[in-house]
C-alpha cells in the first residue's frame, strides 16, 4: 500500500487523508478492501465485478417469451443438451491431448537418462547422467513457465478460480480460449518437467474453459470466426455450462462421473436446480467414456474395449489367493483408520499453513518484480527437486528382492496392469533381481508410484518411504503456487499412499499385524492426506469409491475424509479456500452466522447513489458512466409529495446514514484513485471535496462533514425534466429529494444504447426512439463496449434516452428493516448481482452488492453496531 500513497497524495493533495491512513481502523480498512498490516491479513478488494445471474425482464425479454411455445421450448432444451454433450467430449479430448504428451515426453526423459544411470553407474560419470536430467526438466519447466507469462490466469490449479466464478464472482480471463490452451500446453510441460505437480487438478479447470466458450461459438482471441449462434448469451447459462465442464473434467481426470457430479455441486456450483444435476451428469459421462475409448484403443489397439477409464485410476484391490487369512479391511482396522485420519488432517493443516506462508511472501516479493524472477523461480524450484530426486535415489535407497504377483487374473487389463506395476521398478545402483525402492518411487511417473504403493507385493524400507515423506511433502508444498499450471490432487494422493504405506509396514513388522492389507492403509492414507489438504467430503469419497472399484471401501473413505476435515478444520481453511482469501475475492459463503442478524439491511448498505431518470439526456448519462465505476443504476423520479414529511425527518431514511466523520474524505478519495485507475474522471463532487479541504483547514472543522455527505447524498444530476441543465448551486432541498424508485438498468445496457444511437430528440416524443431487440441488446455478450471507447462527436448531447423498455422494472428488493440473514438469502440463492433497499412508500434508500455481505464488511458493521450501542 505504500506505493499508492504518493500518487493518490500528489493528484488529491489530502496530506491529512495520507497520514490517517497509518491510523485506520479495521472497519475502514475492510470497507475499503485494503491489507490489515497487523494481523497480514488480506481484505476482500472492490476491484472484482459480479455476474449477471438474475434475469432482466424488460420489455426485449418480454418480446421474446411471447414468441415462446412449447414447440421452441423442446428445440431450446434439444440444443441445450446437445451442447452438454459436446462439452463433454471435447473436456475428454482435451485430457486425452495432455495425457498422450506427457506420456511421450516422459518416456522420452526417462528412457534417456535411465540408460545413462546403467552405462554411467559403471564408468563412474553420473554427473553426466544428471546434468541430461536436468536439462530436460529445466527446458519443460521454462516452457510451462512462459506460457503462465503468455496468460498469467492459467497458473495453479485453477480450481480456485473456478469456484469463484460459480460463486458469481467475475476472474478476469479465467475462461478464455488462451487460458485454455495454455493450461493444457503448461500442465503437460510442467508434469513432464518433473515438478511435484498433477495434472488432474488442471483438467477442471480446462472443462470449466470448454463449458464457457464452446455454448457461444466464439472466443475473443479468434475474433475473425464469426459463427451465428443466439443461444446462452447470458452469464445465467453460461454459468450452468462452467458448471458441468467443471465436472467432467475431474470425471475425465479421475474417471468418476458421479463424483464429478458431485464435485461441482458441493465444491463449484453456489447455484444449483433439479434440471442441472442431469445434464452434469451425462456431460461427466461423455468426458469419460470418451477418453476411455481413445485411450484403450490408444494403449491397447482395442476400440471400443473401454479398459482405461481415466487419467488416473487405481486398480483392483485383491488378496492374494494363497493368503486365506488376508482381508482388505476389518473392523477393527476402523480405530487405525480414525487415527490416521487424524494424522492426515494435522499434516494437511502444516501443508496450508506453510503454503499460505509461501503466497504471501511470493506475493510481496516475487510478483511486484519483473516477470523474469516468476521464471527463475520456477528454474530455482525444479533445480532443486532434480537434484533431490537425483541424489536420494542414488544414496538413500535400499535394494530390495522383487516378488511377483502369483494370482493375476485372465483378463487382459489386469495382466497388463500388473506387468505395469512389475516393469516400474527400478534397478538403479541394485543387483539383479532386486529394485532400488527409493528411485521406484521417483524415477516414476506419479500415477505408476502411486499404483506401485497400492499394489507391489514387495516392501519398501519405513526409512525410505519416511524420507520420500518428507522430501515430497515440502518440496509439493514448495511448487504449488509458483508461476507454472499444476495440479494438487495427485502430489497428496502419492504423498498420502507413501505415508499409509509406512503405517501398514510398522504395523506388520513391529507391532506383529501380519493380517492387514498394505493397499487398503495406502489408500486410506491417501484419502487422508488430501482431505486434510483439501477438505472435501462426499464427492472425495466418491470419486475415490469409483477410481478402485470396490464399494467396500465406501466406510474406511468416509470416516477418513471426516475426521480429516474436522482435524484441519480446527486450524485453518481447505488450500482452495485459503488461495481464494489470498486473492481477496469477495467470496460468499452458504449462510452467515447467528450474531449477524444483529444487523439489518439499513446498517449495511450503501446510501450514496447515483441514479438515473427515466428521460435523461445523453450528456447526463455519459457523465455518469464517465466519472462513476458502478455498474448498475437506478431508475427514480422525485417524490415531491412526500418532500415536507422527508425535509421534518424520515427516521426510517434518516437512521440509515450512519457513517463515521473521518472517513468521509477517506472515502472521497478512495473513489477519486479507482476512478482514475479506470481511466474514468473524478467526478464534481468529490474534486469539490477535496478542494474544500486543501483551502482551508478550519473552515473543514467549522462545517460539519456528515451534513456535506447528506447534502451531497445523491450525486449532482437530479433535475427530472430533460430541458434543465446541472448546477452547482442547487440548495439542500434541490439535492435532497426523496426519490421513487421505478426499476435498476445496468451500465452495460446503458452503453449498448448510446453505441446504438438510441435517443429522441426534444422536439420528438419517446414514442419515436428506435428499439432494439433481445438480440440486438445481447450480441456483443461478453465484450461489452466501454464507455471511454465511444466516439463522443457521433452523439448529440441534447438528445433525449428513454431507459425504462430496458430498464429491469422488478428487481428483488428489500426494506431497510430486513434482518442480514434474511438479505444474504436472498442475494446468495437467487445470485443477485444488486438488491436495492426500498421503503415503505417505494423510495429507494440504498443499495446491497456482493461487497456488503463478505464476511469481512459484515464483522466490521456489527462492531460498529457495539461501538453505538
Amino acid at each position: 500500500m505504500a506505493g499508492s500513497r504518493g500518487p493518490l497524495c500528489s493528484r488529491c493533495k489530502l496530506c491529512c487523508c495520507c497520514s490517517e491512513r497509518e491510523t485506520r481502523t479495521p472497519e475502514e480498512l475492510t470497507i475499503l478492501g485494503e491489507t490489515q498490516e497487523e494481523e497480514d491479513e488480506i481484505l476482500p478488494r472492490k476491484d472484482y465485478e459480479s455476474l449477471d445471474y438474475d434475469r432482466c425482464i424488460n420489455d426485449p425479454y418480454l418480446e421474446v417469451l411471447e414468441t415462446m411455445d412449447n414447440k421452441k421450448g423442446r428445440r431450446f432444451e434439444l440444443v441445450k443438451w446437445t451442447v452438454v454433450f459436446a462439452i463433454g467430449f471435447c473436456t475428454g479430448l482435451v485430457g486425452l491431448f495432455v495425457d498422450f504428451f506427457v506420456r511421450l515426453f516422459t518416456k522420452l526423459k526417462y528412457g534417456v537418462v535411465e540408460a545413462s544411470v546403467e552405462e554411467c553407474s559403471q564408468k563412474g560419470c553420473l554427473g553426466l547422467s544428471l546434468l541430461e536430467l536436468l536439462g530436460f526438466n529445466l527446458t519443460f519447466v521454462f516452457l510451462a513457465s512462459l506460457l503462465v507469462l503468455i496468460e498469467p490466469v492459467s497458473a495453479g490449479s485453477g480450481i480456485p478460480e473456478i469456484k469463484c466464478y460459480l460463486n458469481g464472482v467475475k476472474v478476469p480471463g479465467i475462461v478464455r480460449f488462451r487460458t485454455l490452451v495454455c493450461k493444457a500446453l503448461g500442465v503437460l510441460f510442467s508434469v513432464a518437467g518433473g515438478l511435484f505437480v498433477g495434472k488432474e487438478g488442471p483438467m477442471i479447470h480446462s472443462g470449466a474453459v470448454v463449458g464457457a466458450g464452446l455454448p457461444q461459438l466464439q472466443a475473443s482471441s479468434l475474433r475473425k470466426i464469426q459463427i451465428n449462434f443466439p443461444y446462452f448469451q447470458s452469464d445465467r447459462d453460461k454459468r450452468d455450462f462452467v458448471s458441468a465442464g467443471a465436472s467432467a473434467g475431474i470425471a475425465a481426470a479421475f474417471g468418476a462421473p458421479i463424483g464429478g457430479t458431485l464435485f461441482s455441486l458441493e465444491e463449484g456450483s453456489s447455484f444449483w436446480n433439479q434440471g442441472l444435476t442431469w445434464k452434469v451428469l451425462f456431460c461427466s459421462m461423455s468426458a469419460t467414456f470418451t477418453l476411455n475409448f481413445f485411450r484403450s484403443g490408444i494403449q491397447f489397439g482395442s476400440w471400443g474395449s473401454f479398459q482405461l477409464p481415466g487419467l488416473l485410476n487405481f486398480g483392483e484391490f485383491k488378496c492374494s489367493d494363497s493368503d486365506k487369512k488376508c482381508h482388505l479391511w476389518t473392523a477393527m482396522d476402523l480405530g487405525l483408520f480414525v487415527v490416521m485420519g487424524v494424522i492426515g488432517g494435522l499434516l494437511g493443516a502444516i501443508f496450508n499453513c506453510l503454503n499460505k506462508r509461501l503466497a504471501k511472501y511470493r506475493m510481496r516479493n516475487v510478483h511486484p518484480k519483473p516477470k523474469l524472477v516468476r521464471v527463475l523461480e520456477s528454474l530455482l524450484i525444479c533445480l532443486v527437486t532434480t537434484v533431490v530426486v537425483f541424489v536420494a535415489s542414488m544414496v538413500l535407497g535400499e535394494c530390495r528382492q522383487m516378488s511377483f504377483s502369483k494370482h493375476v487374473r485372465n483378463d487382459s487389463y489386469q495382466q497388463v496392469r500388473t506387468e505395469d506395476v512389475n516393469s516400474s521398478m527400478k534397478t538403479f545402483f541394485c543387483p539383479n533381481d532386486t529394485y532400488n525402492d527409493m528411485a521406484t518411487l521417483f524415477f516414476n511417473p506419479q500415477e505408476s508410484a502411486i499404483l506401485q504403493l497400492f499394489h507391489q507385493e514387495g516392501t519398501f524400507s519405513p526409512v525410505t518411504l519416511s524420507l520420500f515423506i518428507v522430501f515430497y511433502f515440502f518440496l509439493a508444498c514448495w511448487t504449488y503456487g509458483v508461476s507454472v499450471p499444476s495440479g494438487l490432487f495427485v502430489p497428496s494422493l502419492l504423498c498420502g499412499a507413501a505415508y499409509g504405506r509406512l503405517v501398514a509396514n510398522i504395523l506388520k513388522s513391529y507391532i506383529g499385524l501380519s493380517h492387514i492389507y498394505s493397499g487398503t492403509f495406502s489408500l486410506v492414507g491417501a484419502a487422508a492426506l488430501l482431505g486434510g489438504v483439501v477438505r472435501m467430503t462426499i464427492s472425495l469419497t466418491v470419486i475415490l469409491i469409483e477410481s478402485t472399484n470396490e464399494i467396500t471401501y465406501g466406510l474406511p473413505i468416509m470416516i477418513t475424509l471426516m475426521v480429516a476435515k474436522w482435524t484441519g478444520d480446527f486450524f485453518n481453511k481447505g488450500i482452495y479456500d485459503i488461495h481464494v482469501d489470498l486473492r481477496g475475492v469477495p467470496l460468499l459463503e452458504w449462510e452467515t452466522e447467528v450474531e449477524m442478524d444483529k444487523l439489518r439491511a439499513s446498517d449495511i448498505m450503501e446510501p450514496n447513489l447515483t441514479y438515473v431518470y427515466p428521460h435523461t439526456r445523453i450528456q447526463s448519462l455519459v457523465s455518469i458512466l464517465r466519472t462513476t465505476v458502478h455498474h448498475a443504476f437506478p431508475v427514480v423520479t422525485e417524490n415531491r409529495g412526500n418532500e415536507k414529511e422527508f425535509m421534518k425527518g424520515n427516521q426510517l431514511i434518516s437512521n440509515n446514514i450512519k457513517f463515521k466523520k473521518s472517513s468521509i474524505l477517506t472515502r472521497a478519495g478512495e473513489q477519486r484513485k479507482r476512478s482514475q485507475s479506470m481511466k474514468s474522471y473524478p467526478s464534481s463532487e468529490l474534486r469539490h471535496m477535496c478542494d474544500e479541504h486543501i483551502a482551508s483547514e478550519d473552515a473543514a472543522e467549522k462545517e460539519d462533514l456528515l451534513q456535506q455527505m447528506l447534502e451531497r447524498r445523491y450525486t449532482p444530476y437530479p433535475n427530472l425534466y430533460p430541458d434543465q441543465s446541472p448546477s452547482e448551486d442547487w440548495t439542500m432541498e434541490e439535492r435532497f429529494r426523496p426519490l421513487t424508485f421505478h426499476g435498476l438498468i445496468l451500465r452495460s445496457q446503458l452503453v449498448t444504447l448510446l453505441v446504438r444511437g438510441v435517443c429522441y430528440s426534444e422536439s420528438q416524443s419517446s414514442a419515436n426512439q428506435p428499439r432494439l431487440s433481445y438480440a440486438e441488446m445481447a450480441e456483443d455478450y461478453p465484450k461489452y463496449p466501454d464507455i471511454h471507447d465511444l466516439d463522443l462527436t457521433l452523439l448529440n448531447p441534447r438528445m433525449i434516452v428513454d431507459v425504462t423498455p430496458y430498464m429491469n422494472p422488478s428487481p428483488f428488493t428489500v426494506s431497510p428493516n430486513t434482518h442480514v440473514s434474511q438479505v444474504f438469502n436472498l442475494f446468495r440463492t437467487m445470485g443477485l448481482r444488486h438488491l436495492p433497499v426500498v421503503n415503505a412508500v417505494g423510495e429507494i434508500v440504498g443499495i446491497i452488492t456482493r461487497h456488503n455481505l463478505t464476511y469481512e464488511f459484515l464483522q466490521a458493521r456489527l462492531r460498529q453496531h457495539y461501538q453505538t450501542m
